[in-house]
């Protein structure tokens, strides 16, 4: 059975974003590993900006020096 973990900002994502990226998740898992949909896992943690990082900086840091 497949897993897929993903991590959002908390930035307002909503209900309908998120459901897309379930179907889109699913449809992938579907198509690239052959899986039943039915077997698939997928869970969406909102994280705080400020607490998820990209190459030991946290968001904000990261989306300022770019």
């Amino acid at each position: 059975m497949p897993y897929v973990n993903i991590k959002v900002t908390d930035e307002g994502v909503t209900r309908e974003q998120k459901a897309r990226l379930i179907k889109g998740v699913t449809d992938l898992l579907q198509e690239v590993l052959d899986k039943d949909p039915a077997t698939t896992f997928v869970v969406i943690d909102e994280v705080e900006l400020t607490n998820w990082g990209v190459g030991g900086l946290n968001v904000e840091d990261h989306r300022n020096r770019t």
